[in-house]
């Protein structure tokens, strides 16, 4: 984990972030972009922020944060998987919620590292095979 950070996430930012995990993992699994992205690392991505596939309610509300520490690398092939859902939502008619979501949640994660920090992470080529520097 590089450059481990702890905050908190709602529920509904943890149901969010299944749903990417989730369309990350269908690709795996449909072997669509296999090399892309690591079943396990997906999996272990998905325990660290608290997130769970196939559970309909990962909380139980806005307020039911739960708190997180996930590294740089977790939060750069989550990024990746919304620049991927984004590309791929590009004709449907619900790109602009699509894009807002990706927005929010690329702010809410990047912000928890300077932008010095990620300038370095991605000179050192960014340890994520298929991570675009979104």
């Amino acid at each position: 984990m590089h450059l481990p950070r702890t905050f908190e996430l709602s529920a509904d930012a943890r149901a969010a972030l299944a749903q990417v995990v989730g369309i990350m993992t269908d690709q795996v699994m449909e072997g669509a972009d296999y090399a892309r992205w690591d079943y396990d690392e997906l999996m272990r991505l998905e325990h660290r922020f608290g997130i769970t596939m196939g559970v309909d309610d990962v909380g139980t509300g806005p307020s039911d944060a739960a708190t997180v520490t996930v590294g740089m690398d977790d939060v750069a092939l989550l990024l990746d998987g919304l620049a991927f859902t984004e590309a791929a939502s590009a004709h449907f008619p619900w790109i602009d919620m699509v894009r807002w979501t990706a927005d929010f949640i690329t702010g809410e994660l990047r912000g928890h590292w300077t932008d010095d920090e990620w300038r370095e992470f991605t000179a050192s080529g960014a340890p994520r095979q298929g991570w675009s520097g979104y």
